[in-house]
């Protein structure tokens, strides 16, 4: 049985171990074919995009493509500058931690653990910076940064046996996800690849063009963000690139994930299991067409049996998708990678205010002419909930903010002052505050009229954000959900997110009492909003103790209620 939660800041995983455990066998990774092999099917596109609308006297990008490696690298070495990224000191632990080997034994536990806790492993993946932490660039070309999303994704294990006396035995290990380009920096034992995301125009443009002809990627390889469980194997995960197969007992990075060469593109960090066939459903969003690729793989694993392009008129940074018993559910929203808003000067990833958004409903195997969109309110979801099917409804439970705080703020600005508006508890004098603030929110989407029915789900007692259920009933009508609750104060102190609470929500019970009441006892801010509030269960924890993920493990006994399970937090 296995639960699992998971988030842009890390994810969790965890493993019952019913007797014994299969270990993948471990088949090794030739990294050196990054330096001689094509350039890759997204590359492609991109430089004759590039060269479509950049016009140039001389050509730049076949000059230095016969440039000599070690050239290319004198070069990178002789015009750019690697600086840190300062961490303030109420985000210190934010900062990335040492690998540290073997196993170690935890010798103090605080509190008990449940007699009824599953003996398995539980898996943390999330950012951790080599060299340090977080670099920017300096160069002729001006500055670019990696964002706070990126980073070397790094395994978290704790183990959790019986010994004979039936007392618990816990040990801990971690190790970074050995990807590709995870290797090339290591074995230089230096930051090679340039941050290409965030900063001047021009150099990002030199990022792209410089990685991808050195290393034939534009970016690195991080997998911070997931981790999956598809046919008794185990997968590491960010969506810039394919998953990597993990060992969950000794955390060995295997090979990527391709599907037998089917998918050679990006993949979803949140893939989803489509109930009653355990069919793997998957995207990938890239910044050149095509833009949306949706796809479907065995419940065995072996086969990629369905692969459509939903023929995107932009590239929208979906983060996750839904699954239904009929449909596969994808989200739209005006949050972009634009490379000819790049090359015209602005940002290349973008939250465009004034943009469409859309939820499309696509059969399973359906194309891209099968797919029925169905228009909304402009806003920025990265996490869904669930979703599922009510006679002519799907129904779509995800938390909603008004702004996207990925990639952040428009280059230059500063920072911390920026994210820490967007933290503060809604204020409605303030254009700015509380725009991350984020609450769960139900889209009704009619199949047959094309209605949409919207509407909030949560006050504004509190923003949350990372929502979980009991796995078991993905794409099924739910009672219950969990979620990360943020400590608004502590995460505008900090400019970055903290949680400080989980929550239960209560699908089939309104709010006891008036919810503008319940808010202004917990000291929130009132709203006129009153009626059709879930109810929600809040659970506090100590002073200065936060979580960054969270999992729902359900009771694996046959008949077990759907809220039947333990949460846990780290």
């Amino acid at each position: 049985m296995v639960a699992a939660s998971s988030s842009c800041f890390g994810a969790y995983y965890f493993q019952v171990v019913n007797g014994s455990v299969h270990k993948p066998s471990m088949s090794p990774n030739n990294f050196d074919h990054l330096k001689t092999s094509s350039l890759s099917s997204t590359a492609k596109p991109f430089l004759k995009e590039l060269q479509k609308l950049v016009p140039m006297k001389i050509d730049f990008l076949g000059t230095i493509k016969n440039t000599s490696e070690r050239l290319l690298d004198a070069f990178v070495d002789s015009t750019f500058q690697f600086i840190d990224q300062p961490l303030l000191p109420s985000q210190s632990n934010f900062a990335p931690i040492e690998e540290i080997g073997d196993a170690v034994q935890i010798g103090c536990v605080e509190g008990n653990i449940p007699v009824n806790f599953p003996i398995g492993i539980y898996i943390r993946n999330g950012p951790n910076p080599i060299f340090g932490g977080l670099k920017s660039t300096i160069s002729m070309f001006g500055k670019s940064s990696y964002t706070w999303i990126e980073g070397e994704g790094m395994l978290h294990a704790l183990y959790l046996i019986k010994d004979s006396h039936g007392g618990w035995i816990v040990s801990y290990k971690n190790r970074y996800v050995n990807t590709e380009t995870f290797k090339i920096e290591m074995q230089r034992n230096k930051p090679c690849f340039l941050p290409a995301i965030e900063g001047d125009s021009p150099a990002i443009l030199a990022a792209y063009v410089l990685n991808l002809l050195r290393f034939g990627k534009f970016n690195k390889v991080i997998s911070n963000t997931n981790v999956f469980e598809h046919a008794r194997k185990f997968y590491s995960i960010a969506e810039n690139y394919l998953p990597q197969e993990i060992d969950i007992i000794t955390l060995e990075t295997l090979d990527n994930w391709d599907i037998n060469r089917a998918w050679n593109r990006p993949f979803t960090s949140h893939p989803k299991k489509a109930p009653g066939t355990g069919e793997l459903i998957i995207m990938g969003v890239d910044a050149v067409e095509p833009f949306f690729v949706l796809g479907v793989i065995s419940a065995d694993g072996k086969k990629l049996v369905h692969k459509v392009d939903l023929k995107f008129k932009r590239s929208s940074l979906c983060h996750e998708m839904g699954v239904t018993e009929k449909y596969n559910v994808i989200m739209d929203f005006p949050l972009t990678i634009n490379i000819s808003r790049l090359l015209g000067g602005g940002p290349l990833i973008k939250y465009d205010k004034e943009g469409y958004a859309r939820i499309g409903v696509i059969p399973r195997y359906g194309d891209a002419d099968s797919v029925r969109w169905f228009k909304i309110e402009p806003h920025c979801t990265f996490h869904i909930l669930n979703c599922f099917d009510d006679g002519d409804e799907v129904v779509v439970r995800a938390c909603r903010a008004l702004e996207s705080i990925i990639p952040g703020p428009e280059f230059g600005l500063n920072k911390f002052e920026w994210f820490s508006r967007r933290f503060k508890p809604i204020n409605s004098n303030t254009n700015e505050d509380g725009l991350a603030f984020s609450r769960l929110f139900e889209w009704r989407l009619n199949m047959k009229t094309g209605e949409v029915k919207e509407k909030y789900l949560t006050g504004t007692a509190f923003s949350m954000d990372f929502p979980m259920i009991n796995e078991n009933f993905t794409g099924i009508r739910n009672k219950y959900g969990y979620v990360q609750v943020v400590d608004s104060i502590a995460s505008s102190d900090c400019g970055m997110a903290k949680y400080g609470m989980l929550a239960k929500l209560c699908f089939d019970e309104e709010q006891a009492t008036r919810a503008s009441e319940r808010e202004t006892e917990r000291g929130g801010h009132s709203d006129s909003e009153s009626e059709n509030l879930i109810k929600v269960k809040y659970h506090k924890f100590g002073k200065n103790t936060f979580c960054s993920g969270a999992a729902f493990v359900s009771n694996p006994q046959p008949g077990s209620e759907e809220d039947d399970g333990l949460r846990i937090k780290d």
